[in-house]
């Protein structure tokens, strides 16, 4: 059994999806409508950069979903392969919502019309240079967890990313952050600081959970016998009102991508099918489980050599 998996922001580069673009006029098509859609080149930035402009929020989410929706696209209809048959569809974070458009759930144009509000609306929710994003290597979940709730008193941060074991991102103000790193330097754990430019997935995103909130809430979802995963809860739903809610969750919540693989993993899967730019979440599924296979899929050549 396979489950189809959609990458989040960070997988973004320059030229991504070039090739389909030039070979496939559905994906030619895909792209004109997405640059009508927001009434903005975002063909030219994916195609051409610069990187600056590739890599705001607002432009990097949309980015990254017409190119994992392309490609998908391309799989199921002139490659004639149907990963309709997946078990599970997921995403991590911006790849949710790839993960419910390829799977049925919400149209093209509504998804990445979504994601253009959610990018801008994630990255005003503070302001520029007072939030951020830590990474901390080598260390469980309960390790940090346990780090974060004995330090409450002199500083909030959450985790934002459970990517496995060995790779926690943690959110919150600049301020608490340079108190984090002296504490993960004083007991010789490895951390990085990311270069974001917002601290996402924790309580300082709430003004984009309320701008999310009405954007999601007027906007009709359709019926699907495709399953989810969804990252608040790292189980299945496929209720479409319930997914509207957990979209909603999702912004101020942390991504439980390790949690989910387990669960997709507990329940049959033994096959990951990555579809959208880089490499990025099948290294985090070989790391929390190295018996599974794994297809990343980002050239025609990946798709010749897809088995299911």
């Amino acid at each position: 059994m396979f489950s189809v998996i959609f990458p989040g922001q960070g997988s973004q580069l320059v030229g991504m999806g070039k090739d389909f673009f030039e070979k496939y006029d559905l994906v030619k098509r895909l792209f004109k409508e997405a640059d009508e859609v927001l009434d903005l080149n975002l063909s030219k930035i994916i195609l051409e950069g610069p990187k600056e402009e590739l890599d705001f929020t607002c432009n990097t989410q949309p980015a990254i979903f017409l190119i994992s929706f392309s490609i998908f696209k391309v799989i199921t209809q002139e490659f004639n392969i149907n990963l309709h048959q997946a078990k599970y569809f997921a995403g991590h974070s911006l790849g949710e919502y790839s993960a419910l458009s390829s799977a049925g759930y919400l149209d093209f144009a509504k998804t990445i019309k979504l994601l253009r509000i959610r990018g801008d609306a994630m990255q005003n929710a503070v302001p520029k240079g007072e939030g951020g994003m830590v990474a901390v290597l080598g260390k469980t979940t309960e390790n940090i967890e346990k780090i974060l709730y004995d330090n409450n008193k002199n500083f909030t941060a959450e985790i934002a990313n459970d990517n496995s074991d060995g790779q926690i991102v943690i959110s919150g103000k600049n301020t608490d952050l340079i108190k984090l790193i002296e504490i993960l330097k004083s007991e010789n754990i490895k951390n990085i600081k990311l270069p974001v430019s917002a601290p996402f997935h924790c309580k300082l995103m709430n003004k984009a959970t309320e701008t999310m909130r009405k954007e999601i809430n007027d906007i009709n979802f359709e019926e699907s016998k495709n399953v989810l995963i969804s990252n608040v809860t790292a189980t299945e739903i496929s209720d479409k009102n319930e997914i509207k809610k957990l979209l909603i969750d999702q912004i101020e919540n942390r991504v439980r991508w390790r949690e989910s693989v387990n669960y997709m993993i507990k329940n049959g899967v033994n096959h990951f099918i990555e579809i959208g730019p880089g490499k990025v979440l099948s290294g985090l599924v070989k790391r929390i489980n190295k018996d599974v296979k794994i297809d990343t899929i980002n050239n025609e050549n990946d798709i010749n050599n897809l088995k299911i």
